[in-house]
């Protein structure tokens, strides 16, 4: 400790980071990098693999997504009414005269966000033949230090069928630019913020599944192979959402067991978005693809009870944009479809980050939409798409953004869950009476150390059925003493690729202030900066954790994971959080 307090950031990077390798698995994205690297590798966090099966699937667990109701559509009407108002714009169905009493704002053609560069990429279907035995191709000059989030060539087992040879797997966004004729099927291991586990996607392929593309990842954009692993440890940081004792159990057994890492320590992705941004107490707001979630962090600690999952993000909006340009009928008429084509999916996610904002008054924009026929060449339409600022305002109602696309996985498995392991881990561990912060000393897995910790529960995380501006409010509040809740109201934390849309910050404190009870003596809200992208926050923060925290007792090892559970001196992770939180700040300043 005392080497810490003279130790510049610097000198901490160089000795600590160069062998920790930071992992952050997301339902459509994994972001992994050294810790000594400034921004880590963003990769769609997906995998097709060769079929044979007839009739094909495109997507593993597509019979999952429903039809929205009757009922369904009328809300999502309504809700369309509500935030017109608002933005002073036309109502869904009412007509709009050339000349009226809305005022237009034309948006620009390039795009309104300043953060985004504007995006009209056109999509090429990936080769998925192989020419030479040899399919490993990197180009280590452009992804060594470089963040990605496109990926060039994947390595595959080949697939020889007469003149055919087909690569086993693809990863990453080559996954998702395969053509609906080619024999594969697309395997998305998270979804909803849980591990993809279904009556259409067995267990065991999930785990497959996550260590195939974590494997390809370390070995493809990190270029450590397997071999030299046992020189590497690995910071997890995972989402609120995973249930903690069976989904963080499985993605450790991977990274220790499958991976081969010689060590590992598991920190929340709301507790690393502080540190990220040199925080010790903050509202963390994490709005990802698919999942939403809110936790309050105080001195460095992550409050349990403040936890709050919305169900919904930046893909949500991503169909509201297309369902609201087909209701206006300003989309093209081509065959769009984010189930069955994932390369669509791909399009209407650059175009919701090139012209979606928030805005009072009606917001156009001349854009290019390209439609993706199988095997055929992408073809370019050029329209004007409307009512731009709506879809990001669902939001604060959930109502727009119907989720009849990606359901969270059934939880049945969870809930018979030992019953689905292996018959030795069916065992009941007696607990040593000297254990008293939970821990089965000779338990095979290493799964009850985390029974003791407060912010793991044994049961299912509840999702919560309102919008973001309530469930923010409801967070904070839930906390209970008022000098918290003022510094909470004054320190919201917006993160995740959703954090990005331009005049987001704005619309979340008025909604919060208005939604905040009258009878609580608070009068502020204020959404802070972010000094790290909002992108990867929480991977930065693992990073910095895991180089202030790599001699304490939380970190995991390979061998006492894997044959005698494990044993931690302390049930508390943190007995100097002011301090561990000063050294985060001093990096970040630095």
């Amino acid at each position: 400790m005392d080497y810490l307090k003279t130790a510049i950031p610097s000198q901490l990077i160089s000795e600590r980071g160069s062998n920790l390798v930071v992992i952050n698995p997301g339902s459509a994205n994994i972001r992994v990098g050294l810790a000594q690297q400034d921004a880590p590798f963003i990769v769609p966090h997906c995998i097709a693999r060769y079929t044979s099966q007839v009739p094909k699937r495109n997507v593993q667990d597509q019979m999952l997504n429903s039809q929205v109701t009757t009922a369904q559509h009328m809300e999502r009407e309504k809700a369309y009414d509500i935030i017109a108002s608002l933005l002073k714009i036309p109502f869904l169905d009412e007509e709009v005269p050339n000349s009226g009493s809305f005022q237009r704002k034309m948006g620009r053609v390039d795009g309104y966000n300043p953060q985004n560069v504007r995006k009209d990429s056109v999509f090429a279907w990936t080769d998925v033949n192989e020419k030479q035995s040899s399919t490993l191709v990197t180009d280590s000059s452009k992804d060594k230090d470089v963040p990605s989030t496109s990926l060039d060539q994947h390595e595959g087992m080949d697939m020889d069928l007469g003149e055919h040879k087909y690569r086993r797997f693809i990863c990453g966004e080559e996954a998702l630019k395969i053509s609906p004729t080619e024999p594969y099927c697309l395997c998305r291991p998270i979804r909803r913020g849980h591990l993809n586990i279904s009556q259409d996607y067995p267990m065991q392929q999930v785990y497959e599944d996550l260590h195939t593309i974590w494997d390809w990842i370390l070995v493809e954009k990190l270029h450590i192979p397997q071999s030299e692993r046992n020189m590497y440890s690995a910071i997890l940081v995972v989402p609120e959402t995973f249930d903690n004792r069976a989904e963080i159990k499985e993605v450790l057994s991977i990274v220790l067991r499958d991976l081969q890492f010689s060590s590992a320590v598991v920190h929340q992705e709301g507790l690393a978005a502080a540190f990220g941004n040199g925080l010790s107490t903050a509202c963390i707001v994490n709005m990802g693809a698919q999942v939403t979630s809110v936790i309050c962090i105080e001195d460095g600690v992550a409050l349990p009870n403040t936890e709050k999952t919305l169900p919904f993000g930046g893909e949500d909006i991503s169909r509201c944009l297309l369902w609201t340009q087909r209701h206006h009928q300003t989309w093209p008429q081509v065959r769009t479809d984010m189930l069955t084509k994932p390369i669509d999916m791909l399009m209407l996610n650059e175009l919701k980050e090139s012209y979606c904002y928030i805005q009072e008054g009606e917001v156009d924009a001349v854009a290019v939409v390209h439609s993706y026929e199988d095997g055929m060449p992408a073809a370019s339409h050029r329209t004007r798409l409307t009512a731009l600022n709506v879809p990001p305002m669902g939001l604060f109602y959930p109502m727009l953004l119907v989720p009849d696309v990606y359901p969270p996985p059934p939880r049945s498995w969870f809930n018979d869950y030992e019953d689905m392991l292996e018959e030795t881990w069916h065992v009941d561990y007696p607990r040593r009476p000297d254990m008293a912060d939970g821990l089965y000393p000779g338990f095979n897995i290493g799964l009850p150390m985390w029974d003791s910790y407060p912010i793991f529960q044994t049961k299912p995380k509840k999702e919560e059925k309102v919008g973001l501006a309530e469930a923010i409010t409801s967070s904070i509040l839930s906390t209970g003493r008022i000098d918290l809740k003022r510094k909470l109201f004054c320190t919201i934390q917006l993160i995740g690729g959703v954090a990005l849309t331009e005049g987001l910050i704005p619309a979340v404190e008025d909604r919060v202030l208005h939604a905040i009870p009258s009878n609580e003596a608070i009068d502020t809200v204020e959404v802070l900066q972010s000094r790290t992208h909002p992108t990867f926050v929480s991977w930065k923060g693992g990073a910095i954790l895991g180089i202030l925290d790599i001699g304490r007792d939380a970190w995991i090892h390979r061998m006492d994971w894997i044959h005698n559970g494990i044993h931690v001196g302390s049930g508390r992770k943190y007995k100097d959080s002011y301090y561990v939180q000063a050294q985060a700040t001093c990096y970040i300043n630095s």
